[in-house]
């Protein structure tokens, strides 16, 4: 994994190696964070990592082409004696093809998002590193949808494992019963997430608190917004935490605003733990949560039809308890954790 920040693609890998059933995983981590390196060895993960790296244009080509990373990973490979090298993220595609190909491994590459194929700045090479990618795993038939459209040559190569939850870790939690209707936002704080619009929307709903966990270069922007829209006595920034169930518990239903949302872990988290979620119908989203069963989603992509659904929402608590109690089985059915493990375990023993 090559990252910076902990997002959903770092927490689902962290899921992933800390319950790996038949499997066993190494990390082997590039990232200019110190947060992202604790986040995996507080989980106790077997982790390699060679220090800080930058991330950044020319530090990406560094990496993809030159001849220090592949060298370094080469180690790793051989001091592990690797069967699988399973890729995350962007920055790692052109790299993990590399070494594939040059240590003759099978390469899995687990999509978590769309974003690199709609930016025509990360198309270079794209076709090569997916033709030296032996299996695609797609988070979402959404994901997995969107990547056999853009790239037809691989679409017998993708395989959709859905993101699964750990049911016992984010147990149910009774619904709140008082206080003030209470919003959560468990997300990285960057302008693909648009929590711009939940803070544009929260003045046409009064009396409605939103909380929210995560940190990322968009943070100092929407405090300010906050404070410019006269709405900062009831939003409240955590930073990022390592645990969001205390704020998802506290919370009447979470919030998601993104507009191509591979799938969303902070819904399937809230839905273990008892509470819906308010988005739009777009992207991944729409498997993750079912209208008017589990959640509110809005075709309407705007500040007005996202204060709608929050208007809605605050309304009427009993029903928002009832979704959540729908958006527990929703989850326990399609998208625990054992569910998502058989996926990639199956995927792991056809290569090997």
């Amino acid at each position: 994994m090559v990252a910076g920040q902990i997002g959903g693609a770092e927490r689902f890998l962290a899921t992933l190696t800390a319950h790996p059933g038949r499997s066993e995983h190494v990390i082997a981590l590039m990232t200019p964070n110190r947060d992202l390196a604790a986040f995996f060895r507080a989980g106790e993960m077997p982790l390699h990592n060679p220090g800080l790296c930058r991330e950044n244009p020319l530090a990406y080509l560094w990496r993809s082409y030159g001849r220090t990373d592949l060298a370094w990973l080469g180690h790793v490979i051989a001091a592990e004696r690797a069967d699988i090298l399973h890729c995350h993220t962007y920055g790692s595609h052109v790299l993990a093809a590399r070494a594939a190909q040059r240590f003759g491994l099978p390469l899995v590459r687990t999509e978590h998002g769309v974003r690199h194929y709609r930016d025509p700045t990360c198309a270079l090479n794209r076709h090569w590193a997916l033709k030296h990618t032996t299996k695609i795993v797609a988070v979402s038939n959404f994901v997995g949808r969107t990547v056999a459209h853009i790239e037809p040559a691989v679409a017998d190569r993708i395989h959709v494992v859905h993101n699964g939850i750990d049911l016992a870790r984010f147990a149910p939690q009774p619904p709140r019963r008082e206080g003030p209707f209470t919003l959560a936002a468990i997300a990285r704080l960057e302008p693909i997430k648009r929590l711009n619009i939940a803070l544009r929307a929260l003045p046409q709903v009064p009396d409605v608190v939103l909380e929210i966990a995560g940190d990322g270069a968009e943070r100092d922007k929407l405090e300010q917004l906050a404070r410019d829209l006269g709405i900062a006595s009831r939003v409240r920034f955590h930073g990022h935490l390592a645990d969001p169930g205390p704020v998802i518990a506290a919370a009447d239903a979470v919030i998601n605003c993104t507009r191509e949302e591979a799938l969303s872990l902070s819904a399937l988290e809230a839905g273990a733990m008892q509470r819906p979620t308010i988005g739009f119908a777009q992207g991944g989203l729409v498997e993750a949560v079912v209208d008017g069963r589990t959640g509110w989603l809005s075709d309407d992509d705007s500040v007005a039809g996202f204060a709608r659904l929050l208007r809605q929402a605050s309304a009427d608590r009993a029903e928002a308890a009832r979704r959540g109690i729908e958006a527990r089985a929703w989850v326990t059915a399609g998208f625990g954790l054992a569910k998502m493990c058989e996926g990639y375990e199956a995927v792991y023993t056809r290569l090997v």
